[in-house]
This record gives C-alpha cells, sequence and structure tokens, in this order.
C-alpha cells in the first residue's frame, strides 16, 4: 500500500503579518497532484490542519476544498492537533463518505478505518492529541482511577488500545496516526508549547506493536529511533526564521505484505525564501545582498548610530521585509537574549518578569506557581476552543 504522511498545515496561519493563504493553497495544489502521479492509495493527516481553534473562513474552504479533490483517488485520514478544535474539526464525521474518515474522538481510539490492497487489510487507527486534563479519566482502564497527569500516560493507555483491538485482527498490517511530542527528536521554535505538569514527550516505546506511526506536531521532517517506522513528516511551510533551514517536504510510505515500510521524502515546494540578513545600511544599499530581494527577510542593521529612514531605506532593497530592527554591532548579547518573541517560553518570560520586579530570581516555589497558572490559562484555552 502506498501511503502520503502528511500534517502540521496550520492552514490561516502568518508569518510576522504576512498571510500564508495564497502559499499554503499553492502547497495543496501541489499535494494534490503527487497524490495523483504517484498512485497514493492511502493520505494520513497528523493534525494542526489549523493553526487555531476557530478557524477563518477561507481556511476552512481551503481544507474542504481540499479533502473533496484528494479523496477523488485516495481514501483520507485526519486526526486533530493541538491547534485544532477536536470538536470542530470533527464536525460531520460521522456522516461523511468513506473516502474522507475525521478521527477526533478519544472513546473512538480503538476502532480502526480498515482499507484494503492485494495484500490485505492494513488497520489505521488516530490519536488525536490528548490533553492529559482532559483524557485522563476518559482513557483509564479502572472508572474513577485516572491515569498520571502526564502525556506518557494518556498516550500509553490510548495504544493499549490500539493493539488490544489489533490483537483481534491476526494478519492485519497497520497504521497509527498520531499528534504528540515523541522524545529523542528536535523541536522548532514555532511549535506550541504543550507541556503538563512540565512533562510534555512520550516515550519512543509507546507505539510499540505498530508497523507504521506517522507523526505529527513537530516541524521538522524527522525519524523517531534508528529505523522509518516512526516518522515526522514535517509542516509543510517554514513557519518561523528559525525553520529557514529546513529541507520541507511530505512522507510517501510504501508499506509491504509483511508490514515492512520504505520512505522516500518528496521536496515540498517553496512558494518563497526566508533569509536572515545582518549588516550595515551602507551594506545593504550597496546591493551586497541583492540575492535576497525576492526573499522574506528578516533584517538586522548594525551601524552604531540608528540611521535616518532606517525603516524606509531598508524596504527599498528588501520589498518582503517581514521585520526589521536595529542592533548595533556593539550590543552586548545579554540584551538580546532577553528579547520576547511568540515562541518564548512562557514561564520563563513570567520568570523574567519577577526578576525584574522584585530584583531577584523566582524560587522553586515562585516558578511552581508561575507554572501551574500558565497551565491552567493553556487549559482554558484548549476547554474553550472545543466549546
Amino acid at each position: 500500500m502506498r501511503i502520503l504522511h502528511t500534517g502540521d498545515w496550520h492552514l490561516g496561519r502568518t508569518l510576522l503579518g504576512a498571510d500564508l493563504l495564497d502559499h499554503q493553497q499553492a502547497f495543496l495544489d501541489w499535494l494534490v497532484g503527487q497524490v495523483h502521479e504517484r498512485a497514493i492509495d492511502l493520505v494520513v493527516i497528523a493534525g494542526d490542519v489549523y493553526d487555531r481553534a476557530i478557524p477563518p473562513v477561507d481556511a476552512v474552504r481551503m481544507l474542504s476544498h481540499a479533502l473533496e479533490r484528494l479523496a477523488r483517488t485516495s481514501t483520507v485520514v485526519l486526526t486533530p492537533g493541538n491547534h485544532d478544535s477536536a470538536a470542530r474539526l470533527g464536525f460531520g464525521a460521522g456522516v461523511m463518505g468513506t473516502r474522507v474518515r475525521i478521527l477526533a474522538e478519544p472513546a473512538g481510539i480503538g476502532t480502526p478505518v480498515v482499507v484494503s490492497d492485494a495484500a490485505g487489510p492494513v488497520a489505521v487507527y488516530g490519536i488525536p492529541y490528548l490533553h492529559p486534563d482532559l483524557t485522563r479519566y476518559a482513557l483509564a482502564a479502572v472508572p474513577d482511577e485516572p491515569l498520571a497527569r502526564s502525556h506518557q500516560a494518556v498516550v500509553g493507555a490510548a495504544m493499549d488500545r490500539v493493539r488490544a483491538d489489533l490483537a483481534q485482527r491476526s494478519g492485519t498490517r497497520s497504521v497509527v496516526v498520531a499528534h504528540a511530542f515523541v522524545g529523542g527528536t528536535e523541536p522548532s521554535d514555532s511549535e506550541q508549547d504543550i507541556r503538563v505538569g512540565g512533562v510534555d514527550r512520550v516515550s519512543e516505546s509507546v507505539f510499540d506493536g505498530v508497523d507504521y506511526v506517522a507523526l505529527g506536531h513537530l516541524h521538522g521532517p524527522q525519524r523517531v529511533g534508528g529505523t522509518d517506522r516512526i516518522r515526522y513528516a514535517g509542516s509543510p511551510l517554514a513557519f518561523s526564521f528559525g525553520e529557514r533551514n529546513q529541507q520541507k517536504s511530505v512522507t510517501v510510505v510504501d508499506l509491504d505484505s509483511a508490514g515492512g515500510v520504505t520512505v522516500e521524502l518528496v521536496p515540498a515546494p517553496v512558494p518563497r525564501r526566508l533569509v536572515d540578513v545582518r549588516g550595515s545600511i551602507d551594506d545593504i544599499e550597496s546591493g551586497a545582498f541583492r540575492s535576497a530581494a525576492d526573499a522574506w527577510v528578516r533584517v538586522a542593521v548594525t551601524d552604531t548610530v540608528h540611521p535616518e529612514r532606517m525603516y524606509a531605506r531598508v524596504k527599498d532593497h528588501f520589498p518582503y521585509a517581514l521585520a526589521i530592527t536595529h542592533e548595533p554591532a556593539d550590543r552586548g548579547e545579554r540584551a538580546a537574549a532577553r528579547a520576547v518573541t511568540a515562541t518564548s517560553d512562557p514561564v520563563e518570560v513570567a520568570a523574567d518578569f519577577v526578576s525584574f520586579a522584585t530584583g531577584a530570581a523566582p524560587t522553586d516555589d515562585d516558578r511552581a506557581i508561575l507554572t501551574e497558572a500558565y497551565e491552567a490559562a493553556a487549559l482554558a484555552l484548549q476547554r474553550e476552543g472545543d466549546r
């Protein structure tokens, strides 16, 4: 069976204020073409389909049209990520045709979508993003005895359900589509923090017993462990300058009759490059960086004195500049390290504020309170998104 593994589309996302919808549409058009040309049997989308729980209308229409086109030739299975609202993404899942299956409910984790080829059936299980505080009771083996408050516990319980069902399907190959952070992998700076109780990672061994595990959450394509059995497809576009050097791709998996996998990474199109430019205003105006004129750039101007009309002069040479800052070459590294961005650790930002306001670093007890407050706020947002 030929499988195309993708995910982390983040439809509706912007990049430092730049609208990405046209670029996301270009990726989806390319993806549909690849599915047709490569005779893909099964498309699996491993969560974070949207960038937020209540996506913009244009993103909803984009997804609807993409699924319609993909389903003309392939079976499509998708599951929600931590950015999605499972309830909203899963709306209508019960009445959709067999060609598009949205596996959004934790209660249905042990019930697979079964697709077949000449070698027999393949059971495809979906594990949506599981917030421990919202699922540790629902996934518990014993009523009123909740699982531990960790991602390891809830994902482990989900996989126990998968293995229990799979044990009743002799000779059936298996695929798990999951949205989680597996240990030993390399995160990017644009991924949303999912820690609960200070822990966000699950072990590779939790996915034992499955032929292929299609993961979502991390934006860099990579395998987990020493084989291609467990992989992240990564995001189709760079969603931060920290991802500018990643080779974005989709993963094509050939699943043989014995459950063995052969993987090919198919490079995704790059609608516009991301480039860092650092130099004096004279360097910029001399044309030294003209090769980046058509790229999205982040520009640091290093003159000792703030140049006159700095922003306008930089934009004359870089019309797609997304960030322009004045960073004198002799500025201390300490000041730069304290800059707060959208991807900064919220607990560390709060701890820095405590240090600034009180003149002393927060104690362990202070940090515990800050962490508890952050997690409570994050949980409230998750619940609000599912309403």
